[in-house]
């Protein structure tokens, strides 16, 4: 076995080792904490001196992994490591923030992998623009101002946990800006082009290849109706919603016609009210919305699809609606839960000529349906911007922002959508264009394949 190069010394086997690099004075050193090597310099030239070093340093190192602190100090990625960890407890707690899930994203899928390897201290205005360009790159895009907030909150969360342990001073701490291209309003669907997304639905999912596919459209027909009946934000609110967060009203008015029947008895129309309040959590916290006819008539869908219930009109959740039911109302037959729609949505609506927004260009996602239904809610319903507001998680200066071009200061009380429904029910008949182009060109087949046969 040939002899170590006598520019290298082993101090502690598999443990600590110290060399010295060919044209190199200094000796450095190799040292295992945690299970995990590590490599560090002496900063000696001494054999003896820098035998001392190596032990200090892996001795400083365990007692670092003891402290829960990064074991090598001040490298960026184990100080972005300690902030997760710190979101993670007061997540725990119940002292964390729902935004906690985006900044810890954003740490793992651009921070670590782009700034990871620089130290904390030596994150300046040309580390942060290598991040900027290096950021580019990896969305592919330029990001929004939105985006670029959150992201430099993220970025301060590990400041922050750098100033805490005495790795930077607010002194030293790296400003950011927000610059970025200014976000631009979702597109929504035209009053014509809503009626063609809900009238669409139900033909849709019977076309469906096999029960495995039709299970899946059941459920997203649902949670789209849901989404246009209520504006919640598209993701977690509904999809974590469970039926002991659900409470069923009923405030039944009798409506005079003035008309009178054959027989001379005045004609009346009665209207259920019926309606249910759902606590939701989400981006903004945990809060209450209200779910009118709409989302009644597809609870009860649910209810007969997933439990075979089909109760009265007047209680017609009870049995599911109790303080230990822990069942989400969103999920497969097969108790399968879900996460996302959006590729399942996005051919639906290209399948009815419905994806892109003619006006903008821009291709329609669930938060269309949110943009909706603030644009009706605003403009038919005239619901005041506070009570919008509260029902969809937002606030008044968000509203104002995003829709002030409806002059929303002119609404007037009334959340129960009864106008757009009226409207939406109005066109019982959806536009040619609207219908799908699978259909269409089944029947065009069918009715070459008429022509040719009458020919012949």
């Amino acid at each position: 076995m040939p002899d170590k190069a006598d520019t290298t010394h082993v101090l502690m086997p598999n443990e600590l080792v110290i060399y010295r690099r060919e044209r190199s004075a200094i000796w450095q050193c190799r040292y295992k904490v945690g299970g995990v090597w590590q490599r560090a310099s002496t900063k000696q030239r001494d054999l003896k001196l820098a035998k001392q070093a190596a032990s200090e340093l892996k001795i400083e190192a365990e007692i670092r992994l003891r402290s829960n602190l990064p074991v090598v100090t001040r490298r960026f990625r184990n100080v972005a490591q300690l902030a997760i960890q710190r979101m993670d407890a007061e997540l725990a707690n119940k002292q964390g923030k729902v935004s906690y899930k985006d900044y810890k994203r954003v740490i793992e899928d651009y921070l670590i992998p782009i700034l990871g390897n620089r130290n904390i201290t030596n994150i300046d205005s040309s580390a942060l623009d290598e991040f900027e360009a290096r950021r580019i790159e990896l969305m592919e895009k330029v990001p929004s101002k939105s985006t670029i907030l959150t992201h430099n909150a993220a970025l301060n969360r590990v400041f922050d946990e750098a100033v805490i342990r005495g790795f930077l001073t607010e002194a030293n701490r790296p400003k950011l800006d927000a610059k970025g291209k200014a976000g631009d309003r979702r597109p929504a669907f035209e009053l014509e082009e809503l009626r063609a997304v809900l009238h669409n639905l139900e033909a849709w999912v019977e076309r469906a290849r096999n029960e495995k596919s039709r299970a899946m459209r059941a459920v997203l027909r649902d949670y789209v109706e849901m989404l246009v009946d209520t504006g919640a934000r598209p993701g977690k609110e509904l999809l974590d919603l469970k039926w002991r967060q659900i409470k069923f009203a009923i405030k039944p008015v009798i409506t005079n016609t003035g008309l009178v029947d054959e027989e001379g008895d005045a004609i009346e129309l009665a209207n259920l009210n019926r309606s249910v309040e759902m606590t939701v959590t989400g981006k903004t916290g945990t809060r209450t919305i209200v779910g009118m006819t709409r989302t009644v008539r597809v609870l009860e869908r649910i209810a007969k699809r997933n439990y075979d219930i089909d109760d009265s009109v007047v209680n017609p959740f009870a049995k599911l609606t109790k303080a230990n039911n822990d069942d989400k109302v969103f999920k497969v037959e097969d108790g399968r839960e879900l996460n996302s729609f959006q590729q399942m949505f996005e051919s639906y609506l290209d399948e009815h000529s419905l994806l892109i927004d003619k006006r903008t260009g821009q291709k329609r996602v669930f938060y269309s349906l949110r943009h909706t239904y603030a644009t009706l809610a605003l403009t038919h319903d005239r619901v005041p911007i506070h009570t919008l507001a509260k029902q969809m998680g937002t606030s008044v200066g968000m509203i104002e922002k995003h829709y002030s071009h409806l002059k929303v200061v002119q609404a007037i009380e009334q959340l129960r959508g009864e106008e757009t429904n009226r409207l939406i029910a109005a066109g019982s008949v959806v536009d040619a264009e609207y219908e799908s182009k699978k259909v269409k060109k089944a029947a065009a087949a069918t009715n070459s394949k008429k022509r040719k046969t009458k020919n012949s």
